[in-house]
C-alpha cells in the first residue's frame, strides 16, 4: 500500500482567520500533477464550497490517521508559486499585519489559458547576453559614482542622487540611463534586475534606455496595462531559470525573477508606490524586506531623498554614494521686485527669462491644479463659494460659465453667498487652463501646450513653445526646456499635510530635472528651508533636517504608525490586547481613539499607535492577533444570534503620516 501524501495549500481568501496552511489529502489520481507552486481547487467544509489555493508543500503523511478532506481538481499543473516568492509574501504580510493572500494577489496574476499552453509548447527560454559594448557603456554610466559598480557587485544597499538633467539629444531623463546600466551591470554577472517605478511614463524611459543596450529577449514588462494573456506569458518568463531585467511599477517589486542581484526603486517619494489595497505596503518597504532574504543589491534612486531613506542611511542600513562632481540645475528664487504689483503672478525676472529663451526652444510652467477656475469666492466677502446642494467647493470651466460642484457635479444657475447674499464670484486661483490663457495673450504668437491629467502630453519636440503643466504630468522635451518656472509655490506649501515640504521639493525637483543644462529653473514666490534645498540642491540635507525636527515629536518616520479603524468596542478591544501583548510601548504611544461615526445608528472609531522599530514584529503580531479574534468572534456572534453586522476592523501599518 502506497504512503498518503499530504498538501499543505496556501487558501486565495483574504479572511484573516483563514490566513494560514491547510492539510489536504492528495488524492493517487492526482499525484503526478501535484507539487509545490501549482494552483488547485479544494473544499473548505466551514463555508461549504470550494476555494482556490496554491499548494505549498507536499509532505508524506505523519502516520496519525487524522481525517484530511481531498484536493479537488488541479487547476494547472504550471508551478507559478516559486518558494522564494511564498517565502517573501509571507514576509511582507507579516511585517504589515496583513494576510498574504492579499499580496499574492498583486504578484501572481490570473492564470490564462491559451497564454500558458502557448509558453509551455513554446522552446525555453536562453539566457540573455550583454555584449561587450553594452558593458563599456554600462561602466561609463556608473563611473561618476565612485564604488557604485563594485557595491553593486557586493550586494550592497545603496542611495545615490540622480543626474538631474536629460537626455542631451533624446525625450527622457539622464536617470533613466543610469538605471539601465545599473541593470545591465547585472545581467553582465548572470543576474537578474528589477527596476521599479511609480507610473508609465518613467516606465517608457526605463524600457527606451534598456533597448539600446540589450536584446528585446531579455527584457520583461510587468504592469497592469498590458493584456491579461501579455502579462501571464510576462510572468512565466520571469519564472524561467535565466536570467532577465524586470522593469514595472510597484507591484513589480515581488516579481520571482531568477537569482535577483539587483532591486532598483526610482523616485521612492511618489505616493503611486504606495499600494492602497490592503495591507498598503509600499514598494520600499516591499524591496527591503526582499534584500534582506535575497541578499541582493538594493538601489534607491532619486533628484530627491524622501526621509524614509534617509532615515536608513543615518543609521548605516543604506550607503549613500555621492557622484564625484555633482552637477545640479541653475535655480533663481523668483519674487516679486519693488515697484511690480504685489499679486503679479510671474515676476518680472521670470517673464524675462521665459521670453529670452522661448527664442531658443520650449519654455515649462508648472502650476498646481487644473482646468480653468478650480477654486471660486464670493466676490464681496471673498468667503468661498459653495454647492447649496452639498457645501462642496464651486469652480468654473471657463471665464462666464456657470458654476458647477466639484463634489456633486451640479450646476449652481442661482448661486448667492450664504454668509452676505451676494450673487457675484470671484476667480480665487488660476488651473492650467487660465494660465494658459493668460501667458497666450502675454507671448503672442506663440505655441501654448496643455499638459494635465484632462489633456495628457508625454512629450514635446525641440520647437519653441509654452508648456503649461500640472506637477507630476510634465512632458519630456528633447533636448531639456530652455527655462522652467514653477507657480504656485506658495499654494503648494499651504496644505496642512506632516509630509508636504517633501512633496514639494520633490515636485520641482524633478520638473528643474526637465531643464537642459544651464537653463534658469526659476521658483517664484517661495522662501524658507524647501527653497533653500531646491536652490543649493541639497535635499539629502532638507531631509535631515526634517528627521531632527521629527524624532522629538514622534512622527514618521521617526518611529512607525499604525491605524487602527473600525467597530468602537472592537477597537477599544483590540488596543486592550495590545498594551497587555506589548508592554514595552510607552505611555503616549496610542493616539485616540476618536469617533469616526457618520450613522448615528452605528458607533466606530479610529486610533493611532506610534512605535519604535525595535517593536515592529511584536506590534504587528498583536495587532493581527486582535484582527483575527475580532473576526471569530463576529463569527461566532452571526452563528449564535442570526445575522449580524461583518467584522469591520481593519489595521494598516506604516501610514505615511498619522490623520486623526
Amino acid at each position: 500500500m502506497s504512503e498518503r501524501r499530504v498538501a499543505r495549500v496556501q487558501l486565495e481568501s483574504p479572511v484573516p482567520q483563514l490566513d494560514r496552511l491547510f492539510d489536504y489529502a492528495v488524492p493517487h489520481p492526482l499525484v503526478a500533477d501535484i507539487a509545490p507552486g501549482v494552483r488547485v481547487k479544494v473544499p473548505l467544509r466551514s463555508a461549504g464550497r470550494m476555494m482556490d489555493a496554491f499548494v505549498i508543500e507536499v509532505v508524506a503523511d505523519d502516520g496519525s490517521e487524522r481525517p484530511l478532506s481531498s484536493v479537488e481538481a488541479v487547476v494547472s499543473p504550471m508551478p507559478v508559486l516559486p518558494e522564494r516568492l511564498y517565502t517573501l509574501a509571507r514576509r511582507v504580510a507579516d511585517r504589515a499585519a496583513g494576510s498574504i493572500s492579499d499580496i499574492l494577489r498583486l504578484a501572481v496574476p490570473k492564470r490564462m489559458v491559451r497564454a500558458e499552453k502557448a509558453w509551455a509548447a513554446a522552446p525555453a527560454p536562453t539566457a540573455p547576453e550583454v555584449v561587450p559594448a553594452a558593458h563599456e557603456r554600462a561602466v561609463a554610466l556608473l563611473a561618476p559614482y565612485a564604488g557604485l559598480a563594485a557595491a553593486l557587485d557586493a550586494g550592497e544597499r545603496i542611495a545615490i542622487d540622480a543626474p538631474p538633467h536629460p537626455h542631451a539629444e533624446l525625450p527622457r531623463g539622464a536617470w533613466a540611463d543610469l538605471l539601465a546600466a545599473a541593470a545591465v551591470q547585472t545581467l553582465a554577472r548572470g543576474r537578474s534586475a528589477v527596476l521599479v517605478v511609480p507610473d508609465y511614463r518613467d516606465q517608457a524611459q526605463l524600457l527606451a534606455a534598456l533597448g539600446e543596450i540589450v536584446s528585446a529577449d531579455a527584457i520583461v514588462r510587468d504592469d497592469s496595462d498590458q493584456s491579461g494573456p501579455a502579462r501571464y506569458a510576462q510572468y512565466l518568463r520571469t519564472l524561467a531559470p535565466v536570467p532577465c531585467i524586470v522593469v514595472g511599477r510597484r507591484s513589480a517589486v515581488y516579481a520571482p525573477a531568477h537569482d535577483t542581484g539587483l532591486v532598483a526603486v526610482w523616485d521612492d517619494g511618489d505616493t503611486l508606490l504606495s499600494e492602497p489595497l490592503a495591507p498598503g505596503v509600499h514598494a520600499r518597504d516591499a524591496a527591503l524586506v526582499r534584500q534582506e532574504i535575497e541578499g541582493s543589491a538594493l538601489l534607491f534612486a532619486g533628484h530627491t531623498r524622501t526621509t524614509d531613506v534617509q532615515r536608513l542611511v543615518e543609521v548605516g542600513y543604506v550607503r549613500e554614494i555621492p557622484q564625484t562632481r555633482r552637477p545640479s540645475p541653475r535655480v533663481v528664487l523668483s519674487a516679486t521686485r519693488e515697484g511690480e504689483q504685489r499679486q503679479s503672478r510671474v515676476p518680472s525676472s521670470a517673464f524675462a527669462a521665459a521670453r529670452e529663451a522661448l527664442q531658443h526652444g520650449p519654455v515649462l510652467v508648472q502650476v498646481a491644479r487644473p482646468g480653468y477656475a478650480p477654486s471660486l469666492v464670493c466676490a464681496d466677502c471673498r468667503r468661498p463659494a459653495r454647492c447649496p446642494h452639498c457645501a462642496g467647493p464651486l469652480r468654473a470651466a471657463r471665464p462666464g460659465a456657470t458654476p458647477v460642484c466639484a463634489w456633486c457635479g451640479r450646476s449652481a444657475h442661482a448661486w448667492a453667498c450664504g454668509h452676505c447674499g451676494s450673487t457675484k464670484l470671484r476667480m480665487a486661483s488660476s488651473g492650467s487652463e487660465r494660465t494658459a490663457d493668460e501667458l497666450g495673450r502675454a507671448f503672442p504668437n506663440t505655441r501654448v501646450i496643455v499638459a494635465d491629467g484632462a489633456h495628457p502630453v508625454t512629450e514635446v519636440d525641440a520647437a519653441p513653445a509654452l508648456v503649461i503643466a500640472t506637477r507630476g504630468a510634465e512632458p519630456l522635451a528633447r533636448g531639456g526646456y530652455r527655462a522652467v518656472i514653477l507657480l504656485d509655490g506658495d499654494r503648494m506649501l499651504q496644505n496642512e499635510a506632516l509630509r508636504i515640504g517633501e512633496h514639494c521639493l520633490r515636485w520641482w525637483s524633478n520638473a528643474a530635472a526637465l531643464a537642459a543644462p544651464g537653463a534658469p529653473v526659476h521658483l517664484v514666490g517661495v522662501a524658507g528651508p524647501v527653497a533653500r534645498a531646491l536652490a543649493t540642491w541639497t535635499q539629502s540635507a532638507y531631509a535631515r533636517a526634517e528627521l531632527i525636527d521629527r524624532a522629538p515629536l514622534r512622527m514618521p518616520p521617526a518611529v512607525r504608525v499604525a491605524s487602527v479603524d473600525g467597530h468602537a468596542r472592537s477597537v477599544d478591544v483590540l488596543l486592550e490586547s495590545l498594551r497587555e501583548s506589548v508592554p514595552d510601548l510607552d505611555a503616549l504611544a496610542v493616539l485616540g481613539p476618536v469617533d469616526t461615526s457618520t450613522d448615528p445608528h452605528s458607533s466606530s472609531s479610529r486610533a493611532l499607535v506610534r512605535f519604535d522599530y525595535a517593536h515592529g514584529r511584536a506590534v504587528a503580531e498583536a495587532l493581527r492577533a486582535g484582527v483575527i479574534t475580532d473576526a471569530l468572534r463576529a463569527r461566532k456572534s452571526r452563528k449564535d444570534r442570526g445575522p449580524q453586522p461583518r467584522s469591520t476592523l481593519r489595521v494598516r501599518l506604516d501610514i505615511p503620516e498619522p490623520d486623526l
